[in-house]
């Protein structure tokens, strides 16, 4: 199974036609998995959609920008972090950082680099939304070290991953902090979901290393704690939307996402070494279809 696993990071597209320095700053901060930044930002968009301030695309727009940057910014981060760590897991031991291409000094640089393009974005937000992006740091910060202390790591990203939720909905209103409580905390399920399937590509390196991680902690049961994860979210984001508007016909626009998690869950197959990574990426467009219900739901 070890010999099916892909590297997390690869030469791909426009990343690999860049010089080599350039091309291993860009792995670092994983521009050649995008899938890292939609996932960051479709909470984003899921705040200032659902808050009834309409489309907002210049917000969206920078917002965007935003998650690009910071999920780069973390990358960096946790690479620089985690390097002793990557070097043991087959997925990662290729990382610029592990695997020695990319030096500390470099990586630091590239780092504030990419936290300066994220200031530029948090200067576009009223100082609401900017207090409350900045109250993320701290969070940021420790989750490195969470798959040292806790068999929940997932549980701490959902937390980080998902903070665009209350950024997005205090970019344009403070009221309502139920149904905004409702939005984030279905969005932590949902990210301890998809995480917990991606961490199922690890569980022997992890287990050998002593990383820990929901899908280790589950065992044999991790479809079912899929299934609870995506459940739970799914019903926190109806209530939400209750919330918002008590009315029923508002909950219909939840059903596409609901069916996309259902078909991951009960088409997920822990055993097979493709099957994880491809349910996970797919989050991409269950992102997109909540996004698209906060939308509907937001304006109606």
């Amino acid at each position: 199974m070890t010999d099916q696993i892909v590297p997390d990071t690869e030469h791909r597209g426009l990343v690999a036609r860049l010089p080599q320095l350039p091309r291993d700053l860009a792995q670092l901060a994983r521009f050649d998995r995008p899938i890292g930044w939609w996932l960051l930002f479709w909470p984003c968009a899921w705040g200032v959609w659902l808050s009834g301030g309409g489309a907002q695309l210049a917000l969206v727009a920078w917002m965007l920008l935003g998650s690009i940057a910071m999920r780069g910014a973390g990358c960096v981060y946790n690479d620089i972090v985690d390097a002793d760590l990557d070097r043991q897991v087959a997925r990662t031991a290729v990382r610029p950082v592990a695997s020695g291409r990319v030096s500390l000094a470099p990586a630091w640089c590239w780092l504030l680099a990419l936290c300066a393009v994220g200031l530029v974005v948090l200067l576009q937000l009223r100082w609401q939304a900017q207090l409350v992006a900045l109250g993320s740091l701290a969070l940021v910060a420790a989750y490195p070290f969470m798959k040292r202390i806790t068999w929940w790591p997932q549980a701490w990203l959902g937390l980080v991953f998902t903070w665009g939720a209350p950024v997005g909905w205090f970019a344009l209103r403070s009221d309502r902090l139920d149904v905004l409580a409702a939005l984030y905390g279905g969005a932590i399920l949902w990210c301890v979901g998809y995480d917990t399937i991606y961490a199922l590509q690890d569980r022997e390196d992890d287990a050998l290393v002593g990383i820990r991680s929901s899908a280790l902690r589950l065992g044999g049961h991790v479809k079912a704690g899929v299934w609870g994860f995506y459940g739970g979210a799914v019903a926190l984001w109806a209530f939400a939307f209750w919330l918002l508007r008590h009315d029923w016909v508002a909950l219909l626009a939840l059903l596409p996402v609901a069916l996309h998690l259902v078909w991951q869950a009960a088409s997920l197959d822990p055993a097979d070494a493709d099957n994880p990574l491809a349910r996970f990426r797919s989050n991409r467009f269950a992102g997109a279809l909540m996004a698209a219900a906060c939308l509907v739901v937001g304006a109606s």
